[in-house]
């Protein structure tokens, strides 16, 4: 089976491209919601986070206390690392999983930290999904209200979309002036004519 990495910065619009090609049928894995997913349900993922990151770690009901985590990793390279040691083999595991299941020509993983997380190297191909930067920082603000300080700290933790674009094969640009649905339709048609059997 294809399988094609989509990424992009906070507030590229990668959701919106994925939306699109799962409307062409297309099946998604949304690895940063799957891992929210593994983090509460495998006993042994959260039992390693509590030994790393202490009990604080999930609240009551089980959920991840995700306040406490962002307080510890934000400021913290060696904790944020720890964290993704822990939580990307896990991910990994759930989309090799999910894979098998699938019947379509190709699947997507979308994941913000498609190529920090070196999870691109289980894909045949990847996307970027790029914006302007004021674009980009507009669209966070709106949808996540926050300052727009905050914004550019999020932006900083993240790889640029230069070095990005080196990694990347495909770049889909959505900065409200070029049309997503063609460049999406385009590279689809792409994806079925590499793999023809299921389409």
């Amino acid at each position: 089976m294809l399988k094609v990495g989509i990424t992009g910065g906070i507030g590229s619009g990668k959701t919106t491209v994925c939306q699109i090609f799962e409307v062409l049928g297309i099946p998604v894995f949304y690895a940063d919601a799957i891992a929210k997913e593994v983090m509460y349900a495998d006993e042994n993922l959260r039992n390693e986070i509590i030994s790393a990151f202490g009990k604080a770690s999930y609240n009551l009901d089980s959920s991840l206390n995700r306040k406490h985590i962002a307080e510890i990793v934000f400021n913290n390279d060696n904790k944020l690392e720890t964290l993704n040691a822990l939580v990307h083999p896990a991910v990994f595991r759930a989309f090799d999983n999910w894979v098998l299941k699938q019947k379509a020509p190709y699947v997507i993983k979308e994941a913000a930290l498609l190529f920090e997380s070196g999870s691109y190297h289980m894909c045949d191909y990847s996307i970027l999904v790029t914006a302007p930067e004021a674009i980009k920082i507009l669209r966070v603000i709106k949808r996540d209200h926050l300052k727009e300080s905050d914004v550019r700290l999020r932006m900083d933790r993240q790889l640029d979309d230069q070095e990005k674009e080196k990694l990347s094969d495909f770049t889909v640009l959505n900065d409200e002036n070029l049309l997503l649905i063609p460049q999406v339709l385009a590279l689809h048609e792409q994806f079925i004519a590499i793999n023809p059997v299921l389409a």
